[in-house]
């Protein structure tokens, strides 16, 4: 089967996901609750701007390497606290346009490849649950897997990632439904 019969699945695909996505977070809005902001926010910020650091993830307290461990000072501040992963942009408003342009590629790259794994696993005509499954089941692999990397190394609070989990749930679903509905006949 060449693969210019799954350009039409793979396109809607990825239109169909970032208007899934869009729905969740403008109309659903659950994702609220993934931030928070800190109790004294301008003291935090105004300790930034004295020495401001660029745009990164910084982590506090800092060490090296493991084995910085194992000195007293450091599990001293460990203790002490806070412990914490900073994220820091660039000033300025979000830049919202890029960032739905680079979901949107996001969303063509996972579909693209999803129609290259389907090409070489399934067949023209080929069962329209078994299109879905395979599709599915790739692109939930592909949307949901990251976040719980977050967890276990970021300290991203569960929930978080149980709510993307079920944004990643809802992307497989509209993209095995959008494959299973444009598979090429035999």
């Amino acid at each position: 089967m060449p693969f210019g019969s799954l350009w039409l699945p793979v396109v809607v695909s990825a239109v169909a996901v970032w208007i899934v996505s869009a729905v969740v977070h403008m109309v659903l809005r659950y994702h609220r609750a993934d931030i928070k902001g800190l109790p004294d926010e301008e003291s935090v910020a105004a300790a930034l701007r004295k020495s401001p650091p660029g745009p990164g993830i910084y982590f506090i307290p800092h060490c090296a390497d493991m084995s910085q461990l194992k000195d007293p000072a450091i599990r001293k501040k460990f203790e002490a606290g806070p412990v914490a992963i900073l994220t820091l942009r660039r000033n300025g408003l979000p830049p919202l346009g890029a960032s739905l342009a680079q979901w949107f590629l996001l969303c063509f790259l996972v579909s693209f490849a999803i129609g290259y794994i389907a090409r070489h696993t399934l067949s023209a005509g080929a069962d329209g649950l078994a299109v879905m499954r395979l599709t599915g089941t790739v692109a939930f692999l592909a949307y949901g897997c990251g976040y719980l990397q977050d967890s276990i190394w970021k300290s991203v609070p569960w929930s978080n990632t149980l709510r993307s989990l079920l944004d990643a749930v809802l992307y497989a679903l509209t993209t095995g439904l959008v494959f299973r509905l444009l598979w090429p006949a035999a």
